[in-house]
């Protein structure tokens, strides 16, 4: 089972792109002018900058977490490229891009991908197609999957998010299926479901920090279970916690990577404790977050709602434990 983790060229293309790390990405929020609504570029790279600085191996543009489902194709592509120049110039031009490019259909899907190849994007997450959920049945799936690998000029993440797509939830026998094919090269498990990962990392042989393998990634989706993901044989975390505390997600991962089990599993706890808080508040909340403790952030696009006041400093003392500890490092 080979894959285009980092090698030369995919479906015909010719370049070289960086290679997935193991280690801790953060999904990244876009930012908005809080009148207008309109693209924040400078804060974009500025955040992007942060969480490089903190230690983060890679970064994911226009994910869930993104507002991917607010932005049009072409703030998509500006955000990216924004991202990619704010890594170069700040010195991280070895930290990859990957881009959610989910559209609801596979030529959308392959056009999308190669606009986000122009703005500096290496790889792609991509969600099952769900609008159309009652004919979206496991054939309609896979075959999705596979025809936009077939077309896609960048290496494809799978996105197991059942939440985000009218409930499809892919086992591990489909994952398993669709990771024989070159041009998918790793899953995203925002289900949470570690024994499925467990599963989906043993039958690829996936990149672990002990090991190449053969370079899938197999992803957990949320900072609560990092030490978990490791355990179960994991190659990294895509966590939306990681734009508020990434110093503390790459703790608890290089611990658990340097043979400190016992550490990283406390500090896990620490993390686990505070990331419910964030998960529980979403996209404004995390803003909100990150607001509070950096000094920037802002709003989601309506229709998300604002926070008030006592809401925003609800979420600020929540995650007080964790944010001390980000503090220390």
């Amino acid at each position: 089972m080979a894959h285009a983790n980092g090698v030369n060229g995919t479906n015909g293309h010719a370049s070289t792109r960086r290679p997935l790390p193991c280690g801790i990405y953060a999904p990244t929020m876009t930012f908005f002018d809080p009148v207008t609504e309109e693209l924040d570029i400078p804060t974009i790279k500025r955040h992007a900058i942060r969480l490089a600085e903190a230690g983060l191996v890679g970064l994911v543009t226009m994910g869930s977490n993104g507002e991917a489902v607010h932005c049009s194709i072409a703030e998509k592509v500006a955000v990216t490229k924004a991202t990619r120049e704010a890594l170069d110039s700040a010195g991280f031009d070895k930290v990859p891009i990957m881009v959610g490019a989910t559209e609801g259909s596979v030529k959308g899907t392959i056009n999308l991908i190669k606009e986000s190849e122009k703005a500096g994007g290496e790889y792609v997450l991509l969600l099952p197609p769900s609008y159309f959920r009652g004919l979206m049945d496991e054939e309609a799936v896979y075959n999705y999957f596979i025809e936009v690998a077939d077309g896609s000029p960048l290496p494809i993440i799978l996105y197991n998010y059942p939440g985000a797509v009218a409930g499809i939830d892919m086992d591990s026998d489909l994952l398993i299926r669709l990771a024989k094919h070159p041009n998918i090269v790793g899953t995203k498990f925002t289900c949470g479901n570690t024994g499925k990962l467990t599963r989906v990392a043993l039958a690829t042989n996936a990149k672990t920090p002990f090991s190449e393998g053969t370079g899938y990634m197999a992803f957990g989706g949320m900072c609560d279970f990092t030490a978990q993901t490791l355990v179960s044989g994991g190659s990294g975390i895509i966590a939306g916690g990681a734009n508020v505390m990434p110093k503390v997600c790459v703790k608890v991962w290089n611990l658990y990577a340097e043979g400190k089990k016992e550490e990283a599993f406390a500090m896990q706890k620490v993390l686990s404790k505070g990331d419910w808080v964030l998960t529980k508040a979403a996209i404004a909340g995390t803003k909100s977050a990150i607001q509070s403790y950096y000094g920037y952030g802002g709003i989601p696009r309506r229709p998300l709602k604002r926070l008030d006041e006592v809401r925003t400093s609800a979420i600020k003392e929540g995650i007080e434990e964790v944010m001390a500890l980000e503090k220390s490092l």
